[in-house]
């Protein structure tokens, strides 16, 4: 219970033979007296009033007979009061609290879910004396949510780090049982180096994405240049780059900078050409632009591969989502690369947009504020290069080369 509800808890408590004549109007106070600069000072019944319609929990008062004596907006927004009457879980609970007299704590999550309703709420019955109770609600939608994303990320991790470890571990014995069969021994050796680098980079992404997952933004900023953010990211790929027989091409140099740590958006740069490569045939072309727009600076990353369809789009960005698992495992993909992009570009006051085509190829766009520029309201509309076309899909030319 938070602090207000217990001032309202106490609040109500002491005011309990109040709530009468509150409901049928007939409430008397003692006459306010003016302060020196004339304006009227408000009762106590008046300021528990307002400390009891203020409050972020959901309050209402129900008499003997399941009555509601007095409510707060909040107890009808959570649903614990619907056209002036309680809900049955609340009202049943307070029955058992009348009989009891101890708390009671009663789940009223809506049967059907509709719009931006509370998903999930919590609410504690208590008694007051004399024949009333107290329902006191909250929203609990987020907790229930972050819970639910937790035991997902667990069950995930669990299954993507067994992977790994249970191929090492059947690897080892291959080789042990090949002691005598030199070529059988590398040829497993080699298996046993790729399936410990896989688990390697899984391990050193999942820390990276805890450090950042929930954190707020970056305190100490410096301004980094984001040319030298494009170079560094583009040497961190050229060898993979050059394995799988892409060609990676960039603009001009933009002089652009922004506020921010280099070394995370280095890594986010380099997650977005890793993905671009692995889903991009062999012989194409990924290409890297920058722009300054309204105040953002833009750094695109368009691939011609694959690209993603419209139901895939939206969760491209969760943790371990992958749109080809097969592709994905086969490249030595985690799964982690795109969140961690989101995250980083989210701490630092950005965004990430995706523009994609089935069959055409993708655009990636990191978007940063701009040092020194008044930075407006973020855009609905993705300013992204169709791959085919080197344009952006409103109109805009785009400057990614290929």
């Amino acid at each position: 219970m938070n602090a207000v509800a217990s001032v309202v808890l106490v609040a109500v408590a002491l005011a309990a033979g109040l709530w009468a004549g509150v409901l049928i109007g007939r409430r008397r106070a003692r006459p306010a007296r003016p302060r020196p600069d004339g304006r009227r000072v408000p009762t106590l019944a008046e300021l528990l009033q307002r400390v009891f319609r203020s409050t972020g929990s959901g309050l209402a008062v129900l008499s003997g007979t399941g009555d509601v004596v007095l409510h707060n907006r909040r107890s009808a927004e959570l649903g614990v009061v619907r056209a002036g009457r309680p809900d049955p879980r609340a009202w049943a609970a307070c029955q058992k609290v009348l009989e009891g007299s101890t708390d009671v704590e009663v789940d009223l999550a809506p049967l059907e879910v509709r719009g931006r309703q509370p998903a999930a709420v919590v609410a504690v019955v208590r008694p007051l004396g004399d024949g009333f109770t107290l329902v006191e609600a909250a929203d609990m939608s987020d907790a229930v949510r972050l819970e639910a994303t937790r035991r997902d990320f667990v069950a995930n991790v669990s299954h993507e780090l067994k992977t790994p470890v249970g191929a090492v571990g059947l690897l080892a014995e291959a080789v042990l049982d090949s002691v005598d069969d030199p070529e059988s021994v590398n040829r497993f050796a080699g298996k046993i180096l790729r399936e410990s680098t896989r688990l390697g980079a899984l391990v050193t992404e999942l820390i990276a994405l805890s450090r950042l997952t929930g954190a707020e933004a970056l305190p100490d900023l410096e301004d980094v240049d984001v040319d030298d953010v494009v170079a560094e990211a583009l040497g961190r790929s050229r060898l993979s780059a050059e394995s799988a027989g892409i060609e990676i091409t960039v603009d001009e140099p933009s002089g652009l900078e922004v506020a921010g740590d280099r070394t995370l958006l280095v890594t986010a740069l380099s997650n977005l050409l890793e993905n671009a490569v692995a889903y991009s045939p062999p012989d194409a072309s990924v290409s890297v632009s920058r722009r300054l727009e309204d105040g953002w600076v833009e750094i695109a990353v368009t691939d011609r591969g694959i690209g993603i369809a419209p139901e895939h789009q939206v969760r491209v960005f969760e943790r371990f989502f992958r749109v080809d698992p097969a592709r994905s495992r086969a490249t030595g993909g985690t799964g982690l690369g795109l969140a961690i992009v989101k995250h980083v570009l989210a701490n630092h006051g950005g965004e990430v947009r995706l523009w994609s085509r089935p069959g055409t190829g993708s655009t990636f766009t990191m978007r940063l504020p701009a040092t020194g520029a008044a930075v407006p309201a973020s855009s609905p509309e993705d300013h992204a290069v169709d791959p085919a076309t080197d344009r952006d899909p409103a109109g805009a030319t785009g400057r990614a080369g290929g």
